[in-house]
C-alpha cells in the first residue's frame, strides 16, 4: 500500500508543481516580456536525465524551466534542496512527496536521503530531471578567488566565471542512476545573463515577478549539451575529472559570451536550423 501511495503522491505532486512553475514562467515571459535564448543540443521529448548547471542567482530557475517546458518535463523536475526545508510546515511534506532530494551537503549525512530519491527512479521508473547546481552555491567573485587558490594548490584548472564543481553528488547520481534504463543522459547546462553591457548581472527574483521590462533590460541565455549516460566514464575518479573538464569548457563558453557582449554581438544562435530544432 505504501508503494502505491508513494507513486500517487509523486504523480499528484508533479501535477501541482507544474501548475505553479508554469504560472511563474508565464508571468515572467508573457506578462513581464522576458525571453530566454536557448542554444546547444536539441533535447528529446520526455527523456529522463541528470541535469548539472552553474549557479548565478535564484533566477536560474527560469532558464532551466524553459528547457524543461520544451522537453515536456517541467512536472518532473526535481531539484536538490536544503535539508532544513523538510521542517517547514506544508512545504516540507510537499517536497518529500515530490521526491526532492533534501540534502545538507555533508555526504555522510545525505546518503540515506539520496537512496530514497534513487529508489523511486530506479525501482519505480519514475520519470525525472534530477537537477543539481554542482558548485553547491551561487557564484561570487570572492568565492572564485578562493577557489582559484585552492585549485592552484591542488594542481587543478580553475574555470573562468565559475566556482570549482563539487563532484561527490554527481558521481553518486551517475553511478546509481545507470541502473535505471529510462534515464539516458546527462544534460550539461550553462546559464548566462547580461544587463546592458554588464556580464553575469541577473535581476533579483522579485524583479522577475514585478517588472514589465525584463525583455528590454536583461538578456537570459541557456546552453545545453546532451551526453549519453552510457558514454560516461566508469570509475569515480574518471567521473570527477569528466565533470571538472565540463566546467573548464563551460568557463570558456562563458568567456566567449562575455567577449560577444563587450563587442556588441548578439547571443542568439547563428544557425537557423538549430533554432528550428529547439522550438
Amino acid at each position: 500500500m505504501f508503494r502505491i501511495g508513494a507513486d500517487g503522491a509523486y504523480d499528484w505532486a508533479s501535477v501541482i508543481a507544474e501548475s505553479v512553475w508554469l504560472g511563474l514562467q508565464r508571468l515572467f515571459i508573457e506578462c513581464n516580456g522576458a525571453k530566454v535564448i536557448v542554444d546547444g543540443d536539441p533535447l528529446p521529448t520526455g527523456e529522463s536525465a541528470i541535469v548539472v548547471s552553474n549557479h548565478v542567482e535564484r533566477t536560474d530557475v527560469y532558464s532551466i524551466q524553459e528547457l524543461a517546458i520544451r522537453s515536456g518535463m517541467l512536472s518532473r523536475c526535481r531539484w536538490f534542496a536544503k535539508s532544513q526545508l523538510r521542517w517547514v510546515p506544508g512545504l516540507g511534506w510537499g517536497l518529500w512527496a515530490m521526491g526532492m532530494p533534501l540534502v545538507s551537503r555533508e555526504w555522510t549525512h545525505d546518503r540515506a536521503e539520496m537512496d530514497r530519491v534513487f529508489y523511486g527512479a530506479i525501482r519505480k521508473h519514475w520519470p525525472i530531471w534530477l537537477i543539481a547546481y554542482s558548485e553547491a552555491t551561487r557564484y561570487t567573485l570572492e568565492k572564485h578567488v578562493e577557489g582559484a587558490a585552492w585549485a592552484k594548490a591542488h594542481g587543478k584548472v580553475m574555470p573562468k566565471h565559475l566556482l570549482f564543481p563539487r563532484t561527490k553528488g554527481f558521481i553518486a547520481c551517475v553511478q546509481q542512476l545507470r541502473q535505471a534504463p529510462h534515464i539516458k543522459a546527462v544534460y550539461d547546462i550553462t546559464i548566462a545573463y547580461a544587463h546592458g553591457k554588464d556580464f553575469q548581472k541577473p535581476p533579483a527574483f522579485w524583479q522577475t515577478l514585478l517588472s514589465p521590462k525584463m525583455g528590454r533590460d536583461w538578456t537570459f541565455y541557456v546552453h545545453v549539451e546532451r551526453h549519453e549516460l552510457s558514454t560516461l566514464p566508469q570509475t569515480n575518479e574518471e567521473l570527477a575529472r569528466w565533470l571538472e573538464h565540463r566546467w573548464v569548457e563551460k568557463g570558456q563558453r562563458l568567456e566567449g559570451l562575455r567577449k560577444k557582449l563587450e563587442q556588441g554581438q548578439s547571443w542568439e544562435p547563428s544557425s537557423s536550423r538549430l533554432k528550428a530544432k529547439l522550438k
